[in-house]
């Protein structure tokens, strides 16, 4: 039996390295994928219409990410308008920077034009701009399976961010149709996010 586990977790690793390889190569290459984009960032704006969050974390897109930026914008600008009739606080938008020590993330504030340089991934992150906490927190999917498990890239950050921010922010992941990975299996360690959206809608939880 001691020896069945390692392998399995060992298929499970060989698994999830295929599947981003083709998930990755496959979404850089959808004929469609504007149109998915367009599709999914109008399903982020119904969502946000009930959240009641004002500071939210989100990512800075790479190979052929979804691009949350547009509709959180949108959101913000809401906030703005609501501001003015005193009905709202201020709305704040978070990207992610890596602390090299410890993997993790912290969030720091993003707005259109905000100064901008490359981490040590290659990936832009605010300049020089505070850190917040968001109380939701949209995250990149490569794939998706059942019971809101995701597939990322492999890297930890977000596990190892999650397990120590403490309130845990609500967490959604954001992908498009071709992501779904029904024979995804999690972890022990893995955590499944609170809610899952996609270019046609949500998709956890189930409705």
């Amino acid at each position: 039996m001691d020896n069945k586990a390692p392998a399995a977790q060992s298929d499970q690793k060989d698994l999830k390295s295929q599947w981003r390889k083709r998930l990755v190569e496959e979404r850089l290459h959808l004929d469609d994928r504007l149109a998915r984009n367009d599709a999914l960032q109008r399903v982020m704006r119904v969502w946000l219409v009930d959240r009641p969050d004002v500071v939210i974390g989100a990512y800075w897109p790479i190979k052929g990410e979804f691009d949350p930026l547009p509709a959180l914008f949108r959101w913000q600008e809401a906030g703005m308008e609501a501001d003015a009739l005193g009905a709202s606080r201020r709305r704040q938008i978070g990207l992610p920077v890596i602390n090299k020590l410890t993997k993790t993330l912290t969030f720091h504030t993003w707005y259109p034009g905000c100064p901008m340089e490359e981490d040590a991934y290659g990936i832009p992150k605010p300049k020089d701009t505070e850190i917040i906490e968001p109380t939701l927190l949209f995250v990149p999917c490569v794939g998706y399976g059942l019971g809101g498990y995701r597939l990322g890239y492999g890297g930890g950050f977000y596990d190892r961010t999650l397990s120590e921010l403490s309130p845990r922010p609500f967490t959604v992941g954001l992908g498009y149709t071709h992501g779904f990975l029904p024979e995804l299996e999690p972890e022990p360690h893995d955590v499944p996010l609170d809610a899952i959206l996609n270019d046609n809608g949500v998709v956890w939880p189930l409705g």
